[in-house]
């Protein structure tokens, strides 16, 4: 009992959505009800698009919430405009679906998880790399610092015991050699330089990412439109496009005509559109492309794993400079001059001689050894976006669905404009008849025996 309740509650959920996609599909509506149904399929098509349009203006092209609101509505209202007066444009909303699902539909998938994983990973590495840079030039600006700062106090130390060193005809000399301030003028812009390159490249990626970011989802819909619309085109134009599907109409037509026997055997090139089976040659087509994926999938990996060690590498090096110490230093210079007057006498006698005080002199200097610079600001690491590399992989998994999916999908898309375009569909049909006869007639004078009697 319990079986047969689920039974027909999916019974009657699939002749609901049959009968919701008939009034959908129908160019002219036939009752009321099927045009309150396509209303209001419009409705939430339009209400999505507008939706989608708003988080798009405000997010990628940063637009004020006022603008975007405005933007949006007017698009969302032009949408369902389209989308209730205008067949065709409700059938190209219906083949973005599976288009997704075709090799167009892959390339534009790939494409927006590239964008996605360039646009939030690069920018992120490069100022990783410009925060560990940030940490070179400031542990150089203030060791430098120190240094010239040390030479400078032994030197003010050395000019306090020239007097001393006049009177002993002895001196004590310590100064720098050349300019400093020349020479942390030179480190100072050599780690400027360094530093104005990853900014340079850090602004570029930045800006490429905004302007990407501003275009991707834009063209990835065009794309999408634009494919559905080549689909369609040629659908409608051209009889032997896309026409290699044994569909039930098919089967009826030729039961009518009694020719079934133009499918036994079918033709290679034939498709059966209710089969679920995919053959030997697509099983082994999606294997090969699904390595190709694979390796796309690792790149995007190496990718991840690149940034994630950038910014441990950037946060290692800030904590680092964060932490050192600063160390006081102080120097004493103590000088005592004492002489002795016939000093050898009390050395015959045994006895240590008198020392008469002739100078004294006490200095003491302090100064403090800095690793970082006062003035140098150090900047964050940038943790990586973790909601980037999941959405690219995502993606990436999803076109690889896509490869296994390929045949169904394209089934889907024919039976789609098949749906919106009964009559295009009946002289599709009747074109394939023509084509299976000719292939029988083809097939029999072929296998006539090859012994029959000539006419000479």
């Amino acid at each position: 009992m319990q079986w047969r309740f689920w039974h027909l509650g999916l019974c009657k959920a699939l002749a609901s959505l049959q009968a919701t996609w008939n009034a959908f599909s129908q160019p002219v509506p036939a009752s009321c009800g099927q045009l309150l149904t396509q209303l209001l399929l419009c409705g939430s098509l339009a209400a999505a698009a507008t939706g989608l349009a708003h988080r798009w203006l405000v997010s990628s092209l940063f637009y004020s919430l006022q603008s975007s609101a405005i933007v949006a509505t007017v698009c969302g209202f032009l949408v369902f405009l389209g989308l209730g007066l205008v067949p065709p444009v409700r059938c190209l909303f219906a083949l973005m679906v599976p288009t997704l699902g075709t090799e167009q539909g892959r390339r534009l998938l790939l494409s927006y998880s590239t964008a996605t994983l360039v646009i939030a990973v690069v920018p992120n590495i490069l100022a990783n790399v410009g925060a560990a840079g940030q940490v070179l030039r400031c542990v150089t600006e203030g060791s430098l610092e120190s240094l010239l700062n040390t030479t400078h106090q032994l030197h003010a130390a050395s000019r306090a015991l020239d007097p001393v060193g006049h009177a002993g005809s002895r001196g004590l000399t310590l100064k720098p050699e050349g300019n400093g301030s020349t020479l942390r003028l030179h480190m100072l812009k050599a780690t400027q330089q360094i530093l104005e390159d990853f900014s340079g490249l850090e602004s570029l990626a930045q800006a490429a990412a905004l302007g990407i970011q501003q275009v991707v989802t834009g063209l990835f819909l065009l794309g999408l439109l634009v494919e559905s619309a080549w689909y369609l085109h040629h659908y409608l134009t051209d009889l032997r496009f896309d026409n290699i599907y044994a569909t039930q109409q098919l089967a009826q037509r030729l039961a009518q005509a009694q020719a079934s026997h133009l499918l036994a055997p079918p033709p290679a090139w034939l498709l059966w559109a209710a089969r679920l089976k995919l053959s030997q040659g697509e099983l082994l087509s999606c294997l090969l492309r699904l390595g190709l994926l694979t390796l796309l999938l690792v790149a995007t990996a190496v990718m991840a794993a690149a940034d994630h060690v950038a910014f441990l590498l950037a946060q290692a090096a800030v904590d680092w400079a964060q932490k050192l110490p600063t160390v006081p230093i102080t120097l004493t210079v103590q000088y005592d001059a004492v002489y002795t007057v016939l000093g050898f006498v009390p050395f015959l006698f045994n006895q240590p001689p008198q020392e008469n005080p002739f100078l004294s002199s006490h200095s003491s200097y302090q100064w403090e050894l800095r690793f970082t610079a006062a003035g140098c600001h150090l900047l964050p690491a940038q943790r990586p976006r973790a909601a980037a590399p999941l959405v690219a992989g995502a993606l990436q998994l999803l076109a690889g669905c896509t490869l296994l999916l390929d045949t169904y999908a394209r089934r889907l898309r024919h039976a789609i404009a098949a749906s919106f375009f009964t009559a295009q569909e009946a002289r599709r049909i009747r074109y394939l008849h023509a084509r299976l006869q000719r292939r029988y007639d083809r097939h029999r004078s072929q296998q006539l025996p090859l012994g029959a009697p000539s006419c000479s």
